[in-house]
């Protein structure tokens, strides 16, 4: 394994499925996690030189980190995001707090990557976050679940420490609203890695389901992705399988290669290592312009677009 923090992989690999309780795998995504399967996946995906993992403190309420830094084993080759989801009102010192009870449970001394999960009281936290780089607790400042107003107000922030906005992580898919267009562009214009979450609708363009093999019912998942918004996408999901045949990859690839070829970096979320193999696969498709029009285009005729309460 050849690790590079300069030079990252074409994917980073999500936990949002990894971790047992509130906000976990069985009330998001309807499934149980096993964690030697999660375990295995791990090695599996690092074998594949995927070696940039995202978490957060809320995903599974902390279980998710507390696997991960398992996974890890203080490798510090590994290079791990995480994210601090702040209360509405700004509580001074809270994220230095946040951060350190994420790295007790990942098991390691720093982060590569320390994420403002959504966009409240900007200009307090990348101050206080500012601190933590300074401090050698973090390597880099990353705002999620944002506009490009509050990037700016990001920036405006974090320059007057000497240091930049290295990422923004926004809902990124092919039904997603506007597909980012705006971010994505201020992103390439200054110099911001841009890394899109939920490429997958949370399994909905992965090929697996369709109208008759829906989403488990109960679970937020397919809650929100019901029968009558499969139906819809199906002449997409045929294109994709189309294309999948073409290119002798799994059909899950197809919207991750399309997303590649938009510059930007998947968040794919990784549960078993066959998932891993497929992956590994699957970076390596160069869509053809008029293969990523067309996607482009079944997907607006669907009419259905995401998003996320969060958002």
């Amino acid at each position: 394994m050849n690790y590079n923090s300069n030079r990252l992989p074409p994917c980073m690999i999500g936990t949002w499925a990894w971790g047992a309780g509130s906000n976990g795998s069985k009330i998001v995504f309807g499934k149980k996690y096993d964690e030697a399967q999660l375990m295995k996946t791990f090695e599996t995906a690092c074998n594949k030189d995927f070696y940039l993992w995202d978490t957060a403190e809320v995903y599974g309420m902390g279980n998710a980190e507390k696997l991960l830094g398992k996974c890890i084993n203080n490798n510090p080759n590994i290079l791990v995001s995480t994210k601090y989801h702040p209360e509405k009102k700004y509580k001074s010192g809270a994220a230095e707090k946040a951060l350190y009870n994420s790295i007790k449970r990942l098991g390691t001394d720093h982060v590569y990557l320390y994420w403002l999960h959504r966009p409240c009281n900007i200009r307090q936290n990348m101050n206080e976050m500012s601190m933590l780089v300074k401090h050698g607790l973090i390597c880099n400042i990353g705002l999620s679940n944002c506009n490009v107003s509050q990037i700016k107000e990001a920036q405006e922030e974090l320059n007057k420490h000497g240091l930049k906005l290295y990422a923004v992580q926004n809902h990124y898919s092919l039904l997603s609203e506007e597909r980012q267009k705006e971010v994505l562009d201020y992103c390439a214009a200054n110099d911001i890695l841009f890394f899109g979450y939920m490429i997958l609708e949370q399994g909905a363009l992965t090929g697996c389901y369709s109208e008759k093999n829906p989403l488990p019912f109960l679970s937020y998942r397919g809650l929100v992705f019901g029968k009558g918004k499969l139906k819809k996408i199906q002449k997409l999901i045929d294109y994709e399988h189309e294309l999948a045949a073409k290119y002798g990859v799994d059909t899950a690839q197809i919207p991750i290669a399309w997303a590649i070829a938009k510059k930007v970096i998947p968040i794919i979320g990784l549960t078993k290592p066959e998932h891993a193999m497929s992956l590994n696969k699957g970076v390596n498709v160069s869509l053809q312009p008029q293969e990523i029009l067309f996607l482009e285009n079944l997907a607006s005729e669907s009419g259905v677009i995401c998003k996320g309460i969060w958002e």
